[in-house]
């Protein structure tokens, strides 16, 4: 069967080769979405870096994960003083508590408070209304596709990052 719209431009692209458009929207969403955190974070006097850390002791603790300092250093790919005074602003802000772990108490836990999750509310339920509205507009069929294409742009950006962190560690020894 024909498309009646004529050949797909995509037809002409090699194999391996992303559709540009699709991939300057990516880059555009990318863009903008850090811009709304640098915005949102700003209005509550809160670094990029802060709202990255609360993001990725949300993610550990939602899946039972115990989320130490240690763990924000690789995710953030931050140095021992840089997660030190990150964990130390999230303290004194009252987003994040310390518990010490174990007999020998020298690991620490890092939780959430339930400021944080009312601040983190209060930041990202503007952008979580429109983006509930903009998906409103599209039947479950087709956010099922959306969902899984994102979940491998997702994957395609972890393996990316992989293979650059790999070559750099290969440049420096």
């Amino acid at each position: 069967m024909s498309d009646p719209a004529g050949p797909r431009p995509e037809a002409s692209r090699p194999e391996n080769a992303a559709p540009q458009e699709l991939v300057r929207l990516l880059q555009d969403f990318t863009l903008e979405a850090n811009h709304y955190v640098d915005a949102a974070g700003g209005r509550n006097d809160m670094h990029r870096t802060d709202l990255n850390a609360l993001a990725v002791i949300m993610r550990h603790s939602a899946a039972g994960k115990v989320v130490t300092p240690g763990v924000l250093r690789a995710e953030l790919r931050l140095s021992s003083p840089a997660t030190t005074a990150l964990v130390d602003r999230l303290h004194a802000s009252g987003h994040v508590v310390r518990e010490r772990l174990g007999t020998d108490r020298r690991q620490v836990q890092l939780q959430m408070t339930p400021k944080a999750y009312r601040d983190g509310s209060a930041m990202f339920m503007p952008l979580a209304i429109r983006m509930g509205k903009a998906m409103s507009a599209y039947s479950s069929e087709e956010l099922d596709i959306v969902t899984r294409f994102m979940a491998d742009m997702v994957e395609a950006t972890l393996e990316a990052r992989e293979e650059a962190t790999q070559a750099d560690a290969t440049r420096s020894t």
